[in-house]
């Protein structure tokens, strides 16, 4: 059963050595995500299930804590995670965050397709919550990468109005208002995050079907270098 959520961005800038001279520009977004780490581990869980976006079509899968990932794609020699070196992207920077801050109990990984269907998203976070143990979920996902004209995306004017919707979603929080978010938006402005977010909705629907009550807080809402960069709480409190 679901105990706990955090929303972090899967971006590789979130490591010191990836971010280089950037590093102390994301340092309140880099503690807002360990911070809200700490707080999955707080909250007991038996284990932590990372859920992020698969990077290429056919990369989607599941898999458990012998699995780890490496940034030498980003320059970077470095790994994070178990020994087998199989995880995408996203993964891989929940792997960092796992290990930053200190969480030693089970985890898993699970990557959606991108273009996984918001019912498909809804049913994974619906049968991770629906495990007799406690879980707990870091959903990697970022928002917009066209928030200017020195983004990565270039500037797109659909794009902060997408990341308000998503964000007051996930502060509400609002699981309808996740799983509502359009796909093929999501895609043309270069967010990642839409299965994730979904996925987390599925999962506190799940909880809130037997009474429990799931509140939100939000400990990061920017966008440095044009990318919509969000950190936010679930609590779940049982009925």
């Amino acid at each position: 059963m679901l105990v706990a959520a955090s929303v972090c961005p899967p971006t590789p800038l979130l490591v010191p050595a990836v971010s280089a001279g950037a590093a102390a520009e994301l340092a309140d977004l880099r503690e807002a995500c360990l911070r809200s780490v700490a707080g999955l581990a707080a909250a007991g869980p038996d284990r932590i299930v990372s859920v992020g976006s698969a990077e290429a079509a056919g990369s989607a899968g599941a898999w458990d804590r012998t699995a780890g990932g490496t940034l030498h794609g980003f320059g970077v020699d470095a790994a994070y995670g178990g020994a087998s070196l199989v995880l995408p992207p996203a993964l891989t920077i929940a792997a960092y965050l796992l290990d930053v801050a200190g969480w030693e109990g089970e985890r898993r990984y699970v990557a959606l397709a991108r273009n996984a269907s918001a019912g498909a998203c809804e049913g994974v976070g619906a049968k991770l919550s629906g495990r007799a143990d406690s879980v707990a979920l870091l959903t990697m996902g970022d928002g917009s990468a066209k928030r200017g004209a020195a983004s990565p995306g270039y500037l797109d004017p659909r794009a902060e109005p997408f990341d308000a919707t998503v964000v007051a979603a996930l502060a509400g929080p609002d699981p309808a208002a996740l799983l509502g978010l359009d796909a093929g938006l999501a895609a043309e402005l270069w967010s990642g995050g839409r299965a994730p977010w979904q996925a987390l909705a599925g999962a506190a629907l799940h909880v809130q079907r037997f009474g429990a009550q799931v509140s939100a807080e939000v400990r990061y809402d920017a966008a440095p270098f044009g990318v919509g960069y969000f950190v936010v709480d679930w609590v779940v409190r049982r009925a």
